[in-house]
């Protein structure tokens, strides 16, 4: 027998395959546009479960919120609502961390297979996407951590969502109780104001650290890891 070649998917020749869609009349662009609609469909059907749970967030909190205001209701029913949006948030972090995986492929496809195969002169993203691509496909991880994700979606999202309860938690003390100071106001029974002053004001500055990024990936921008731009 003879020796059998070594395939390097980070050689030029292999790396391009872009090309070879375009140039040469081979099984491997049908067999890759079913894989990149199989990649897509499922990117899809996460956008949509991530769409879900905003959606649901939105609705819950907004009725918490118009709820506080309906009639003589404590404002602590507007710090559930803070709370309710804070688990949603967790869900949809985790959500997101699964979406990304498909995302990321999906880009790696787009970048370097389909562009190539559109305007070869431009050559491919990353020289080692065909590489990178199938060791994920061995072994899928999540290319996102969840304080990440956590970040991302705080920022995008809840972050807005908690700064309106904020806003209708203050005006509700102040409104229902205008002739008392505003700590005696936000006492609950049971608990001073100053001491629920205190706690909200810590849980809102932990969303503001916690949305702050922490790597390129988590600011939304390019790198060869990270296969375009976080949505």
């Amino acid at each position: 027998m003879g020796e059998e070649s070594e395939f390097d998917p980070e050689a030029p020749e292999e790396r391009e395959i872009g090309r070879e869609m375009v140039d040469q009349s081979t099984g491997l662009g049908s067999v890759a546009a079913h894989l990149y609609r199989g990649e897509m469909e499922r990117t899809v059907e996460w956008r949509s479960r991530l769409d879900t749970t905003t959606n649901w967030a939105v609705t819950v909190m907004a009725a918490i919120v118009a709820y506080a205001f309906s009639g003589e209701v404590s404002h602590a029913v507007i710090l559930a609502g803070a709370i309710m949006g804070t688990v949603f948030l967790f869900i949809e972090a985790r959500r997101f961390r699964d979406y990304d995986i498909w995302r990321s492929r999906v880009r790696v496809l787009q970048e370097n297979l389909f562009a190539n195969a559109l305007d070869p002169s431009e050559g491919i993203e990353h020289d080692t996407w065909r590489a990178d691509l199938s060791e994920d496909y061995r072994d899928p991880s999540p290319k996102i951590g969840y304080r990440g994700a956590f970040s991302h979606r705080l920022r995008r999202v809840y972050l807005p969502l908690m700064t309106g309860v904020l806003v209708g938690w203050v005006f509700h003390v102040w409104a229902f109780n205008p002739d008392e100071p505003f700590l005696e106001s936000a006492g609950l029974p049971g608990v001073s104001g100053i001491v629920v002053v205190t706690a909200v004001a810590v849980f809102y500055v932990t969303l503001v650290v916690l949305a702050v990024p922490l790597s390129a990936k988590e600011r939304g921008e390019s790198g060869e890891a990270e296969h375009g731009d976080l949505e």
